[in-house]
């Protein structure tokens, strides 16, 4: 496929049109290869199967409970194909919330595995189906490719519904249509050159927005084989980038942090790896990957929204996200006006949505995402006089001390300098005239007195940025991609390690 080709691929049919027929790549799962040929046959015989199972009344909405794998990638072909509209349920999620984001999306069929069918009570309305069952296996094996066509989908068509990750509050389900996927999976192969040689990496889960646009679109664009992990594993993932030939991988939140803490090998450098793209790996795991590995990493800003992305180029600083180019714009959140250089604001796309389809089953939301005709990130930033955004944490995370916002995030980029904090969590604790400075540390054998000396040594944490409330503890709660969950950490916490 040429690049102009896959530049010019709007939905994800014009992206897997060209492998109808090749069966020389395909998708490694467990040590086991389906040719892309076979894989999108087996895609087209489970939206076959699937309709046997659908009321044509009702949305035509299916869910599944899995873990990654060869069936997930099948199920996510047929909806690309027009089959229906999947549904990504998160499986850290329980009971009475899961059957919560299944009745949200109008599920009616749902699909489990052996694994995961004891996590979802009976949700109302649907059907529940193990895909090892007698009946599910017999469906797909009466069916055949022919059975189902594939639909000549629209750019705008809704092909799944993707909850967020819910790392401040309940997550929501984003409407994600078929040019959500085809585009940046377009323009990422475009980008860094993935073609019929790269083999795409996929472990992080695939009931998640960055699996599926920044890796299995991705390989579906360039025309490449992916090799899918049940589930990200630091260890394992040394193990199956040479037992695959990796080239090419994405992450969300810390794996980078993970894999580097696994030890090294003497052919790091010359497994063939090349481009780790993803989002949140922190400067010093960047360039330590870097070192160690010779590969390439991309790391950019963005949300399953997509309604805002910032890609890093060659001479953005280290911290800093990217340039700030328009529509992309740091606003007051309360004016909309742009922020002067070093002002926390909030990051906006002035142009509209961008890539933001809405909020499934949640008018509100859609409406508060883009308050003021702008669409709203929710996110903060500063930018410096060079014109580099930085990020500064989230709007639910901003402190408000002696009368000046603060941003989270600066805090905690001069707190993981320590070399005994791994980790850190910095948060609002509401006092009577505002917010004081609460840190969360994930530390080892550290006392206040060496954590006040260090504090007085960074000339660029200034006074009210300072933690006067500390806890210490032995790890962060974490969502299902990676990312520090606030709601969780906040009602997990007691009395501070000490107040000062």
């Amino acid at each position: 496929m040429t690049s102009t080709s896959v530049t010019d691929a709007v939905t994800l049919g014009q992206l897997l049109a060209p492998l109808a027929d090749v069966d020389d790549r395909g998708v490694w799962f467990d040590g086991e290869f389906t040719s892309w040929r076979d894989h999108l046959a087996d895609a087209r015989r489970y939206a076959a199967a699937a309709s046997t199972l659908l009321d044509d009344k009702r949305p035509s909405h299916v869910g599944v409970l899995l873990s990654n794998g060869v069936e997930f990638s099948r199920l996510f072909a047929a909806a690309a194909f027009g089959g229906f509209v999947l549904v990504g349920l998160n499986s850290t999620r329980r009971a009475s919330a899961l059957v919560a984001d299944a009745v949200l999306a109008d599920c009616q069929l749902i699909l489990v595995s052996p694994e995961t069918s004891a996590l979802l009570p009976d949700v109302p309305g649907a059907r529940t189906l193990d895909i090892t069952s007698a009946e599910w296996t017999s469906r797909t094996h009466a069916s055949t490719p022919d059975d189902f066509v594939p639909v000549d989908t629209d750019p705008q068509d809704l092909t799944m519904l993707i909850f967020t990750s819910g790392t401040t509050g309940d997550p929501k389900a984003v409407r994600c249509s078929q040019r959500k996927f085809a585009a940046p999976g377009a323009m990422l192969a475009d980008r860094f050159g993935i073609g019929p040689d790269d083999v795409v990496y996929l472990s992080m889960p695939m009931f998640h927005s960055n699996a599926l646009i920044a890796g299995w679109s991705v390989a579906a664009a360039g025309g490449s084989s992916i090799a899918i992990a049940p589930r990200f594993s630091a260890h394992g993932f040394g193990d199956d980038v040479r037992r695959y030939g990796v080239t090419y991988a994405n992450y969300v939140g810390k794996p980078l942090n993970y894999i580097l803490q696994t030890a090294p090998r003497p052919d790091d450098a010359q497994t063939g790896l090349r481009i780790m793209y993803g989002n949140e790996a922190s400067a010093a795991d960047r360039a330590e990957f870097t070192r160690r590995f010779g590969a390439r990493v991309v790391d950019g800003f963005g949300s399953t929204e997509s309604g805002v992305s910032i890609s890093r180029t060659p001479d953005t600083p280290d911290d800093a996200l990217g340039p700030l180019v328009a529509p992309v714009a740091v606003v007051d959140p309360d004016t909309l006006d742009v922020v002067a250089p070093g002002v926390v604001g909030e990051i906006v796309n002035t142009s509209g949505p961008g890539l933001f389809d809405g909020y499934y089953g949640d008018d509100a939301a859609t409406a508060a995402r883009m308050r003021g005709g702008v669409y709203r990130t929710g996110d903060l930033a500063w930018v410096d006089e060079d014109g580099y955004v930085y990020f500064a944490g989230r709007i639910g995370d901003w402190l408000r001390v002696d009368g000046e916002n603060l941003g989270t995030r600066p805090i905690e980029s001069v707190l993981r300098r320590h070399q005994r904090i791994s980790d850190v969590a910095v948060l609002g604790v509401p006092t009577e005239i505002g917010d004081a400075v609460g840190a969360v540390l994930v530390a080892d054998s550290i006392d206040r007195a060496d954590f006040e000396s260090f504090l007085d040594a960074q000339t660029d944490l200034g006074p009210k940025q300072r933690p006067t409330h500390v806890w210490i503890v032995d790890t962060l709660p974490e969502t299902s991609t990676f990312k520090t969950a606030r709601s969780a950490l906040v009602a997990s916490l007691g009395s501070p390690t000490w107040t000062s």
